[in-house]
């Protein structure tokens, strides 16, 4: 049995639990950027959103294979995971390297729905993807850390109670490495917002609910420091390999979505008196896509199986994040394609999705990066920045 059949059960609910909520829905939220509450909060009932954290803290305690699954059903049934799928990747962070008080006091509360953990405050506009030069600032002041800096492209600020939030504790002209001086805090939003942090929306192409984040000498407890201070860039990049991984996911079911409406239609849709289906210049690309995305599918079941393995993944994450947002890419250019006029039409589905999965070829991490990562750290070429 292949690993991707190992969850069928959960595929099968998961596929149960998105039907009730179809086409129409979203594209409702999606007119006016509505976030998709209804939707959140069942997935948080039912127990989805908590598959990785362990029993004794109320999850189900299964690897990141499961939420994999989760995701990539979500998305193949036209839902959109983007909405919640932070809290899987986050909450890594607290139950890797946070202290037996902080998982009491957090893990319990989330896995329930009580705290939802959907905000990750980590890019910032003058640093990108470069994550050594983020100038989010916190300075120790007695028993709490004073916060000064900005984010951006922080998704779901707005919609979670705790934020896990990267700032630097030691200047970078100052740190033995770029890496170092970095630490993580757990921030609570509902004291945060108007003591010191002011969240502002950002209106996009998609409906990320995306914002920027401004920190004004905001009090952060010191007991919300997250492991050791100047150590927190290596315990975030345990949870960017599980995103890219999860993202990745998303992406297969993003470009299953777009394969299973692309061959329906090119069955049915009649055209000078014969079925589009039928000419090779309509069923070889989707047939294509089919083999692309089958491919990029294998990577990120690989790269699943090593991060629940504890093995070192980062180079794999990276790949089935390229290979998974290319071919979900592809697949959704040619279920427009396809459809011809119709793919344009809000009533199918196919545009809003269009839209979504394009997000992925530049977050969290833009293909451009994921080359430079395998040409100098597997194939051994000098850096080109």
């Amino acid at each position: 049995m292949s690993e991707r059949e190992n969850f069928d059960d959960i595929r099968a609910a998961v596929r149960r639990l998105c039907a009730d909520f179809p086409g129409s829905y979203w594209q409702a939220l999606d007119r006016d950027r509505i976030y998709p509450t209804e939707f959140v909060q069942t997935l948080t009932r039912e127990g989805w959103l908590s598959v990785l954290i362990p029993e004794e803290f109320g999850g189900a305690g299964l690897g990141l294979g499961a939420a994999t699954a989760i995701l990539e059903e979500i998305h193949r049934s036209g839902c959109n995971g983007g909405a919640c799928h932070a809290q899987m990747y986050v909450m890594g962070t607290l139950l890797k390297h946070g202290s037996a008080a902080q998982k009491q006091a957090y893990l319990p509360r989330i896995a329930s729905g009580e705290l939802r953990l959907q905000a990750f405050g980590v890019t910032e506009p003058t640093s990108g993807t470069d994550t050594t030069r983020i100038r989010t600032f916190a300075r120790r002041d007695g028993d709490d850390y004073v916060v000064s800096g900005q984010k951006i492209w922080i998704s779901r600020a707005e919609h979670s109670d705790l934020m896990v939030l990267l700032v630097r504790t030691t200047a970078r002209e100052d740190a033995a490495r770029a890496s170092e001086g970095m630490s993580v805090l757990l921030v609570d939003m509902r004291e945060a917002v108007g003591n010191g942090l002011t969240i502002r929306p950002i209106r996009t192409m998609l409906n990320h609910a995306t914002t920027e984040l401004f920190f004004d000498d905001l009090r952060v407890p010191a007991a919300n420091l997250i492991g050791e201070e100047g150590k927190g860039f290596r315990y975030i990049l345990d949870g960017m390999n599980a995103e890219r991984i999860l993202i990745a996911s998303e992406c297969i079911g993003d470009g299953r979505f777009f394969i299973d409406r692309a061959a329906a239609y090119a069955k049915d849709r009649s055209v000078f008196g014969r079925a589009i289906g039928e000419n090779q210049g309509v069923q070889f690309p989707i047939a294509r896509a089919h083999v692309q995305l089958s491919a990029a599918a294998e990577m990120v079941d690989k790269a699943a199986r090593m991060f629940d393995a504890g093995t070192a993944c980062g180079t794999e994450a990276n790949m089935a994040k390229m290979l998974a947002s290319e071919a979900s890419w592809y697949a959704a250019d040619i279920c427009v394609q396809t459809h011809g006029g119709f793919g344009f039409a809000e009533e199918y589905d196919i545009e809003r999705k269009f839209r979504e999965t394009r997000l992925y070829q530049v977050a969290p991490i833009s293909t451009n990066l994921i080359l430079s990562h395998v040409a100098t750290h597997v194939l051994g070429l000098p850096k080109s920045f």
